[in-house]
C-alpha cells in the first residue's frame, strides 16, 4: 500500500468537493480546479475529506495510488491559497514589461521576447527585473515560470539571465591572457 495515496486529503473549512463521472472537483475561495482521475483509481468523499483506493495491484495502479492523492492535495493548497513563483532578471539592459496579457521581455537579443500568458496565471513585474508568477494550478504556475526562464537562462560566466528567485548560478573562471 502507498504510504502517501493512504492518507486522507483533509478538506479545510471554505472548500467543498464533488466526486463524478471520475473526475474530481475543488472549488474555494481563490477558484475552482477539475482533475480526471483514472479509471484504476476510486476516490471518495467521506464527510471533509477525500480518500483514494486504488481497484488493483499491478504496476501502474501503485504508481498512480501516490500520485492522484499528491495531486488532490496540491489542488486543495491552491483553491485554498494559490502557488506563486518568483524570478529576477540579471543583466545590464535586460528587463520586462506586461500588459493585459503579453509578457515582453529585454533579454539580450535583437528583438523583445513576447509571451502570451495563459488564462488561469498572473504575472507582476516590479522594477522591470522582478516577476512574480502566481495562480491556483501547481503545474501550470511551474511550467509559465519555466518557459519564462527558457527565454534566457542564467549564464555561468557573467550570471546573466532570468533566474529564480532562490536559485544559485555555479560561477565559471574566464579565459586568462597568458
Amino acid at each position: 500500500m502507498s504510504r502517501i495515496g493512504k492518507q486522507p486529503v483533509v478538506l479545510p473549512a471554505g472548500i467543498s468537493a464533488q466526486v463524478a463521472g471520475g473526475a474530481v472537483t475543488l472549488k474555494g475561495p481563490k477558484g475552482e480546479l477539475a482533475l480526471k482521475v483514472p479509471e484504476t483509481i476510486a476516490v471518495a468523499l467521506e464527510g471533509s475529506a477525500l480518500t483514494v483506493t486504488r481497484k488493483g495491484e499491478d504496476k501502474q495502479s501503485r504508481a498512480d495510488h501516490g500520485t492522484i492523492r499528491a495531486l488532490l492535495q496540491n489542488m486543495v493548497e491552491g483553491v485554498k491559497n494559490g502557488y506563486s513563483r518568483e524570478l529576477e532578471i540579471q543583466g545590464v539592459g535586460f528587463k520586462a514589461s506586461i500588459a493585459g496579457k503579453q509578457l515582453t521581455l529585454n533579454v539580450g537579443y535583437s528583438h523583445p521576447v513576447e509571451y502570451t500568458v495563459p488564462d488561469g496565471i498572473t504575472v507582476a513585474v516590479t522594477d522591470g527585473t522582478q516577476l512574480k508568477v502566481s495562480g491556483i494550478d501547481k503545474q501550470l504556475v511551474g511550467q509559465v515560470s519555466a518557459r519564462i526562464r527558457s527565454f534566457r537562462p542564467p549564464e555561468p560566466y557573467k550570471g546573466k539571465g532570468v533566474r529564480y528567485k532562490d536559485e544559485r548560478v555555479r560561477r565559471k573562471a574566464g579565459k586568462t591572457v597568458a
